[in-house]
Formats: structure tokens, sequence, C-alpha cells
């Protein structure tokens, strides 16, 4: 068995199931039809040369078959027959104007006896006009192929009526009703088709809409990552740089928290930068900050120069918050400590509050900078996506964020996050 033929998926027999006959049966039909949609003029020329000698060889002699006038001149026949045939390779692009010059042709021939077997190639672009058209210009088809026949009926009334009227009644309401169901089929798969693509289209705007969700996630880590290690770093710099002519031993101490500094933060960038690669697990398997983390956050920072303290009012009822607003309260007070070291001014000290209640999680940092500059946090040029980043990270919760000056004073940020089972 070859592996074309080794069935990879269990299929039901049964009625429904291809044969491998119909499938290339529809194979070669869907060939045809993309060949028939690049080059149209191939099949209508095709068509209309067929049924012209069909009728050129009914008129050589065949039609005197069933002709109530046997003697109509030939050429007149011929002159009919290609009236008939020759405008079929417009049916497609006017079947309308196509059928009123047939009807005319019938009509011809109806009148002078001949009723040639052509006049049924009208049904060929009645079936066109179900096809492409609107339904009533299949009325507009029925006004015109009725003359014809009415005529021949009264005028050569040697037999029945409705043996020259019925049977193409029936078949332009057979051609109707094939061209009918036809077009409903297209129909359906054009439905089917355009489902398909607006599916499509929805699902690569959702794809769109999650990587610019996720770039700004990483850039706003990025922002906090970075913007808070520089700062240390630049603080335990110039803590070594005056040290260094006084006391070597703290010097070497603030190079070994630069070190260490450094070193958290190119680890933490590139946990965060792994997630832009496919082959990053490690990214994935390193956790997020947590509340865990703020003790290490505020010893770098005390190495840094700023003195902290903290406070922690906790409900023993309280749950714990959510692993992503856990992220979001260690993002604010490390963007508030960035922000008091850059601005806060030398002598500055920093005060974190944090409060759990079952209805609530509260973060105030507050610190003792100095008042003409507007506190740790004040507005500063340049200095804006950091308290930016704040407000959106408290969003994605349902949280607030309030900044501002004291009275005193400094500057305080003050962050609530609902619970999720509690009202806002």
């Amino acid at each position: 068995m070859t592996t074309e033929e080794t069935p990879h998926t269990t299929e039901p027999a049964g009625p429904t199931a291809p044969t491998g006959l119909s499938r290339h049966v529809q194979r070669l039909l869907a060939r045809l039809r993309a060949f028939d949609t690049r080059r149209p003029w191939a099949w209508d020329t095709t068509v209309t040369l067929l049924w012209t000698t069909a009728a050129l060889v009914d008129a050589s002699g065949g039609w005197r078959t069933i002709a109530r006038v046997p003697t109509v001149p030939v050429w007149l026949v011929v002159v009919l027959s290609v009236a008939f045939a020759l405008p079929l390779y417009w049916r497609r692009r006017h079947p309308l104007a196509v059928l009123a010059v047939m009807a005319c042709a019938a009509l011809v021939s109806d009148v002078s006896g001949a009723f040639l077997q052509a006049g049924y190639l009208q049904m060929i672009p009645v079936f066109h006009l179900a096809l492409t058209r609107p339904p009533r210009a299949l009325l507009w088809a029925l006004a015109l192929i009725l003359p014809p026949l009415v005529t021949g009926a009264v005028r050569y009334p040697q037999d029945s009526w409705d043996q020259r009227v019925v049977p193409t009644l029936w078949a332009y309401a057979l051609v109707a009703l094939l061209g009918i169901a036809v077009r409903s089929r297209k129909d359906y798969t054009a439905g089917l088709v355009d489902r398909a693509r607006r599916l499509e289209i929805e699902r690569d705007q959702e794809v769109r809409l999650a990587a610019a969700a996720e770039r700004t996630r990483i850039a706003r880590e990025m922002h906090d990552i970075i913007g808070h290690n520089l700062s240390v770093i630049t603080g335990l710099a110039d803590g070594g740089r005056y040290a260094a002519a006084k006391n070597p031993e703290r010097a070497a101490q603030a190079l070994d928290a630069i070190g260490t500094t450094s070193r958290e933060a190119l680890g933490e960038l590139r946990r965060l930068l792994g997630v832009l690669r496919d082959d990053g697990p490690e990214a994935a398997r390193t956790p997020q900050p947590t509340l865990a983390d703020l003790n290490t956050l505020i010893t770098g920072v005390r190495k840094a120069g700023l003195p902290v303290r903290i406070d922690v009012h906790d409900d023993p009822t309280a749950q714990p918050l959510p692993p992503g607003a856990q992220l979001t309260v260690y993002r604010v007070v490390q963007e508030a400590l960035t922000n008091t070291l850059k601005h806060a001014g030398a002598g500055a000290q920093a005060h974190i509050l944090l409060t759990y209640t079952p209805k609530d999680a509260r973060v105030e940092i507050t610190d003792t900078g100095k008042a003409a500059t507007g506190g740790g946090q004040g507005p500063v040029p340049g200095h804006g996506q950091g308290l930016t980043g704040m407000r959106e990270r408290a969003a994605l919760y349902d949280g607030t964020l309030e900044t501002g000056p004291l009275p005193t004073g400094g500057w305080r940020v003050m962050l609530r996050l609902p619970r999720e089972d509690s009202p806002s």
C-alpha cells in the first residue's frame, strides 16, 4: 500500500463519503471552472461553434421532418439557423438581448412554417437569465418566447395547439428552475466563502490586537525594569564616588551593590525578552515579581541611599491577591521609589503602607521630597511615562491611582485595587 492510499483518518462509509471516482470528477470540474474563469471566450466560442454546426446540419434537410411547410427556401432556413446559434457567444453578458434576437428568428420560423428545432436553443439564454439576473427577467423571457409559439399554433392548426406550445413551456420551466437551483448553490457557496474570509479577517485582527497588547505590556515592563535599576545604579555610583576618597570599604560595597543590581536587571530583561522568542521556555518558567519580592526591591533602594520604611496592615480574612494584581502593586511601588530616587533630592525618605481588606488592597507611597521640586513624583519634563504606566496597570484590575503633592512637602501615590469577588 502506498503512502497516498494509507488512510490517516477514519471516514464513515456511506453515501456522504466521496468515492475515488467522484473526487476525480470534482477535481476535473474544478479545473474546468477555473479555466473558464480565466478564459471565458474559449468556452463561449466552443459552445457557439458546436450549436452553429448542429443548426446548419439540421438546415441541410433534417428540418423538413417536422416542418409544416417543407418548401421554405433553404437560404431562409440557413439564415434562421445562424440567427439561432451565433448570438449564443454573447449569452452570458447579454442574455436578454440574445433571447430577443432568437425570438425574432423563432417568429419568422413559425410564421414561415419551418418550425426549426434550433428554436429550442432559446432555453440557453433563459438558463443564464435565471442564473445571473433578477427573477423578473424570467417574465420578460416568457414574454419573448410565447408570441412565436402562439403564432405558429394559430397559423398552422393541423394538430392540437398544445403539441406546439406545451413542450416548449415545460422546457422553459425546467430550465428556469435549473438556473435558479444552480444560482442558489452558488450563492450558498459564496456565502460560505465570505463567512470564512470574514472569520479569517477577524482572527487576523485579534492576533494583531493581541500582539499590540503584548508589545505594550513588554514596553511597560522594560520601562519599569530599566528605569528603576538604572536609578538605583546611579544612586549607588554617586554614593561610591563620594565614599571612595574617605572610606574605600564603603566604595567597594557600592560597587558590589552595582554589580548585583545590574545582574538582577539583566536577568529580568532576559526573562522579559525571552517571551519574544519561540525558543524561550526559560522565560515562561521564570515567575513575575510578586509581593514577596518587595523586600528585595526595598533593600536595593536602601543601598542606593534612600531610606525606606514599610508597614503592612493585613486582615487575616482577606484572600491573597492574584499574581497579576501582585505584579501591579510591585511595579507601582517600584516606579514610585524610582521617581523618589530621581527627583526627591538629598535627605528624602520614603514610606510604604500596605493595607489588605476583604474588599480591596491599598498601597500608599509617600516621600519627604522638597516642596520646591514638587516632591518625589512631581511633574518633570520628559518623565511622564511612569505615571501613565502606573495608571494603565491600575485600570487593568479596575483599580484607581491617585498622585499629588502633600501639604507638608513631598509626594503621595495611592493605589487601590478592588478584589474580584467584591464591588469596586
